[in-house]
């Protein structure tokens, strides 16, 4: 029968201990009604499946993964006694949260201090996991705080759209980027509040209000630049599938929350989930480190299971720290430049208008289309759309400037009246992860990182076309190399290209802790530019 979870996620431990006696007792029945079965027919034990194969793989999540201690303890004793009755157990696939950051490097379940247990604690009476995501994002706890308390608000909630709603949104989110990490928990919470399964099936079985955010969820995710008012026209004038305005800002922001984030997942190179498809095996260990389905489970590219540990660039620690030393050089002779003289408006313009255009031609060799993952794409339609630069084919938008419309100035106030407390939320998310700073470069301590945080925030708005008056972008150029101008693009617009490679590639000095900080930049500056353009978009069909 079905297994109560909910009971879990108490903050109360005699609850959970309750809760989790009833869930050891159910299927320690059912185990050995199994054993019990292939003894009496001479046959083999089975191996779990079905329900109780669920079952196991999340009492194994929860023994790996769960901030409070008697229940990562019982967890495992249920375990042992399944497992003594000769059903096999599961094991977890992969090592840690991140396929990119080695295990012994992230924060370990239960040897958190105790903000982090605070945040873990809430994060899973939340959400009923704590999800890899929350673990590489501990790295920056403060940013992890304000992130979990926006996105508890658009899912859970009082807000214009009804949570199966929310959920089915993310997951047309998250397909865009065929980031099946995130479509599949989504499945599992969109059927958790009641959504219908033939939704699951394609777009096409979904509402036809939800098919007709098709199109929105398209341009976001890839060419923002290209909404119009016409296009939101088109959503708030469809008769009886028409969205109201406070229902069309709440999907707009989910749908942005989702497409950023499927870029941090495939940034820092974030694992299934122990209890999801590719997380865990009930096959025993083998001599290979891998087989073809841990391929198809989101181990992206042969490359990266051929990598070295140390990222398969060799590098001498002299070169990566004499890397270090040349851009603190180079942050230093351009504040003494800015303090000298300042660039004509001319001069300015022509510089972002440079940027822009180089922005196109920054590309890996892995560029191009990539075929979407068959699991996720029915999801949405028309697979082959994705990201394009701009300028190309001849075609030409107009620069946006921030003068004319920003998010402090317009955005924030649009979206706060039409989603009351939501625009606050954001605005916190923006300026936590602008102004982050521990003054660290890899090993230097005391240093100012404000203008590198800048150049890269500014560089990700260059590339949607979104220019600051008041910016330089000649220092763009000084102080973003090839190699992280190649990895920001591709996580800021075609995550799912994004390789340990990449990753290992830029900084190779630097922390893990400063290249996650990084991908908040991303996170952040992806999910503004996406944003400004769609309002941009309401405000004017509103007007």
């Amino acid at each position: 029968g079905e297994v109560r979870w909910d009971g879990l996620c108490s903050r109360d431990a005699a609850a959970r201990d309750a809760a989790l006696d009833t869930i050891g007792q159910a299927l320690l029945r059912r185990a050995e009604s199994i054993a019990s079965g292939a003894a009496a027919t001479g046959l083999p034990v089975p191996a779990a499946r079905d329900g109780l194969g669920e079952a196991l793989a999340r009492l194994l999540m929860l023994s790996k993964r769960c901030p409070f201690p008697d229940v990562r303890e019982k967890s495992e004793a249920i375990l042992s006694g399944v497992q003594e009755l000769g059903i096999r157990i599961p094991r977890p696939l992969g090592h840690g949260p991140s396929r990119f950051i080695p295990e012994k490097e992230t924060i370990q379940v239960g040897k958190e201090d105790a903000t982090m247990h605070t945040l873990f604690a809430e994060s899973f009476a939340t959400l009923g996991r704590l999800d890899n995501v929350t673990l590489v994002m501990v790295f920056h706890p403060q940013y992890l705080e304000s992130f979990l308390k926006t996105q508890h608000y658009l899912l859970q909630m009082d807000g214009p759209l009804p949570l199966h709603y929310r959920h089915y949104i993310g997951i047309m989110a998250a397909a865009r980027h065929q980031c099946s990490y995130l479509v599949n928990l989504h499945v599992n919470d969109f059927l958790h509040v009641g959504g219908d399964p033939k939704w699951l099936n394609g777009l096409e079985n979904a509402p036809q209000k939800l098919q007709n955010l098709g199109e929105l969820n398209k341009m976001l995710a890839h060419r923002p630049w290209l909404i119009t008012k016409e296009h939101i026209e088109q959503l708030l004038k469809t008769e009886e599938n028409s969205w109201s305005l406070a229902e069309l800002i709440h999907a707009v922001v989910l749908l942005t929350h989702y497409h950023s984030l499927a870029s941090f997942t495939f940034g820092c190179g974030i694992s299934p989930e122990i209890d999801c498809e590719g997380g865990h095996t009930f096959r025993p260990p083998s001599v290979s480190n891998y087989c073809i389905c841990d391929i198809t489970n989101g181990y992206h590219g042969v490359d990266e299971i051929h990598a070295s540990p140390a990222g398969s660039i060799p590098v001498s620690s002299t070169e990566s720290v004499c890397e270090v030393e040349a851009l603190m050089e180079k942050m230093k002779q351009l504040q003494e430049c800015r303090d000298e003289e300042e660039a004509s408006q001319e001069e300015m313009a022509t510089r972002f208008e440079r940027e822009k255009r180089e922005s196109m031609f920054v590309c890996s060799s892995e560029d191009e289309e990539s075929a979407a993952t068959r699991d996720v794409s029915r999801h949405f339609e028309d697979t082959s759309y994705g990201y394009k630069d701009f300028s190309r084919h001849g075609m030409h938008v107009p620069t946006f400037r921030v003068q004319d419309y920003s998010w402090e100035d317009h955005g924030y106030s649009l979206v706060n009246r039409l989603y009351p407390d939501v625009g606050q939320l954001l605005d916190e998310k923006f300026h936590i992860a602008y102004n982050l700073t521990y003054n660290t470069m890899a090993m230097h301590k005391d240093v100012d990182t404000s203008m590198l945080r800048r150049a890269i925030w500014n560089y990700i708005h260059c590339m949607f076309g979104i220019r600051y008056d008041d910016y330089d972008y000649g220092e763009i150029n000084q102080l973003l190399d090839r190699s992280f101008k190649v990895y920001i693009k591709t996580v800021v617009c075609t995550p799912e290209k994004t390789t340990k490679r990449m990753y290992d590639s830029f900084w190779r000095q630097f922390e893990h802790s400063e290249k996650v900080h990084v991908n908040l930049l991303l996170v952040e500056a992806r999910m503004q530019a996406e944003l400004l353009y769609a309002l941009r978009a309401i405000t004017r069909y509103m007007t």
